[in-house]
Formats: structure tokens, sequence, C-alpha cells
């Protein structure tokens, strides 16, 4: 798989650009705040629908001009098809092979992209939001009716909680519209933590042999999930319902007192152990960037696994934050099968046959330079 060709209007300091790409490497250069990661990121709204940098659309918008769009040409399966992302005050418009998508879902998954950049490294250090929605992205990728259920589970929590803020305040006492919110959100709830855990076995699958090889053999990374049901990876959906009914009765009460839902998916987190210490707490610098390494290493070759095609790579400033054999090890790993964008200030410091091939693009203030 890979994008053939990438344009531009009105894309952040983008007003106009066109590009053609290589299938195998292509070199973003530019000095800071010139456009490199701004490229990267349209590659990446081309495929998601949305920016890995912000939930706020308009930023995407140049300013003071009423559209942004992304256009590309994308090659998978030996077939090449179109897709184009229109964001303007109005909302956003998905086409897929010039037929606009009326979901998101019916859009996310026919281009495949793995992000790698700095903030990933915040994927082991950060907050549980950060690891919900790897994992969110990563699922919704290589199953996108994923992204209808989150979608609609995420409205029912925000329903919920104005519900249970209501009876906190005793603005009304009748807890009958909260039973059906509570039954519509299991329904949601279920179908998530069992694509979850079906993802998490795969990932699991790669992880851990990718990360002993970084670590030269000595040490092994498990990842666990940690929800607010005790789900193991023999429950199915029934039993995870069942055990979603239980908890909520539970804590019904204490949710009113706190005027939130306290139960569900938005509330779980992911528990990366090295060597069988978290890495979080425990581990040094280079453990979780190895670990975050490891865990995009591993979806490149789940998502093959998968869709029977590599997914398109952005390194969007991360070969600079990592040491050399963790470089090397990154570069070897998709060397001649993954097209891959890297974006740096320069390719001086960084010795690998991978992008002495590569094809080379200048970015300077938007503009491509020659």
């Amino acid at each position: 798989m890979h994008i053939n060709q990438l344009a531009l209007k009105n894309y952040r300091n983008y007003e106009q650009m066109q590009l053609t790409f290589d299938d195998k490497v292509n070199v973003i250069i530019g000095e800071n705040a010139q456009g490199k990661t701004n490229l990267m990121e349209a590659i990446y709204v081309l495929a998601f629908a949305k920016s890995h940098r912000t939930p706020r659309d308009k930023e995407l918008v140049q300013w003071e001009k009423e559209y942004a769009k992304i256009e590309g040409n994308v090659t998978k399966r030996n077939r090449s098809f179109p897709l184009e992302i229109i964001i303007s005050s109005k909302g956003k418009k998905a086409k897929l092979n010039h037929l606009e998508q009326r979901r998101l879902s019916d859009y996310i998954g026919a281009m495949n992209v793995v992000m790698f950049a700095p903030e990933d490294l915040n994927l082991v250090k950060g907050s549980p939001q950060v690891r919900r929605r790897f994992i969110d992205m990563e699922i919704g990728q290589i199953q996108p009716t994923y992204i209808y259920h989150l979608v609609q589970y995420q409205k029912i929590v925000k329903q919920r909680n104005h519900l249970l803020k209501s009876l906190q305040r005793k603005q009304q006492t009748d807890r009958t519209m909260l039973q059906v919110l509570t039954e519509q959100l299991i329904e949601h709830a279920a179908f998530i933590i069992e694509k979850r855990f079906t993802f998490l076995e795969l990932l699991r699958k790669w992880a851990d042999p990718i990360h002993q090889g970084i670590s030269r053999g000595i040490e092994r990374l498990e990842i666990n999930y940690q929800g607010t049901i005790e789900v193991s990876e023999d429950s199915n959906r029934e039993k995870i319902t069942s055990m979603y009914q239980q908890r909520f009765a539970e804590v019904e009460d204490k949710e009113i007192e706190r005027g939130t839902t306290l139960v569900g998916p938005h509330r779980d987190d992911l528990l990366f152990l090295v060597n069988g210490k978290d890495v979080q707490t425990y581990g040094s610098q280079g453990q979780q960037r190895t670990t975050a390494l490891s865990l995009k290493l591993a979806e490149i070759e789940l998502i093959y696994n998968e869709v029977g095609e590599y997914p398109i790579l952005l390194l969007d400033d991360v070969l600079s934050e990592l040491d050399d054999f963790r470089q090397s090890h990154l570069l070897n790993t998709i060397q001649g099968k993954v097209q891959t964008f890297v974006s740096t200030t320069s390719v001086d410091g960084i010795k690998h046959e991978t992008l002495e091939k590569a094809e080379l693009f200048h970015i300077e203030n938007g503009k491509l330079v020659t």
C-alpha cells in the first residue's frame, strides 16, 4: 500500500501544494515551523479524517480561508483510487473514489497509516487517554465498525453524565431514563471491550518478539488491560454484558453522588511490563522508548497480518529522538517493504542505506524548494 500523490489547498501553512511520492522512502527536510509536520499531519488526516495533534478541525484551515482540502491518490491491492477530505465551518466531508461517505466508519480503513512522532513516546509515560486513543485508532483502521460503536458510546456517555448531574442536583428523581441509557451504553461497551481484547492478543504476539530483538534478548514485554470490570481473554460479549450490568447496578448511587459515569471503556488503561515491572513507573527512559518503538513496529506487522498489505509509516521528527541502535533497528525493519515518510531538519546525522536511496523534499515556509 502506498500514497502516490498528495494535493493540499488552504491547509495550515500550505496555500497550494502538489507532490508525487516514491513508493519506498520519502524524506521531508526543513527547519522548524516551515511545514514538515503539517505535511505529515495531512497524510494522517487523509487516512483518519482527524488530526493527531488537535481535536479542533478549524485549526487545519488556513487563516481567513473558508475551507481546507486534502486530496490523495492511493494504491492498495494493486488498485489505485482517490481519497479526499474537505474541512470547513459546516463540518467535514470525506470522499472515497469520488463518493461522499455518510459515516466516517465507511471511510476509515481505506488507507492504513501508522504514525510515530515524539509525542508517541508518551504512549508509555503519558495519561491513560493517550493509550486509549492509540488502541482505538488502530482497531478502527482494521475494523471500521469499531469507530461507529465508539462514537455511539461517547455520545451516550455525554447524555448519561448530563442526566447524572441532574439527578445529583435533584433536578429530577426518576431513574428510569438512567437505566435506559445504561442498557444502551452496555451494548456498545461490550462490543468495544471484546474488540480491544482481540486486538491486544494480536499486538502481544508481535510486540514481545520485537522488544526482545531491540533489547538484544534481555527484556520481555507484557501488555495488560486494566478495566473497570474484570475481563479475561476468554470472556465473550454475552459474559462482558452481564458483568457490566452487575457493575453498573453496584455503582449507580455513587455515580449519582459524583454526577459522572464511573464504569466503562472510557476509564480503562493499558499497563506495560518489562521483565515483570511496570515500565511507566520503574522503567528507564531507554526502556520506555524501546516499549513505544516495539508497539509501533508491532502495529505495522499486525496491520499487514490483518489487511494483507503493509501500512504507510509516518516518522515525524522521531529519528533524532532515538539512539543509533534503535534508529538502525527501526530502519532495518521497514527497509524495502513499507512506504515511509521521514520528517527531519537534516539527514546528516542519520547513516543508513534506506535514507541514501530516498526521495528528498525540501520544505520552506509551506512551499517546495528545488
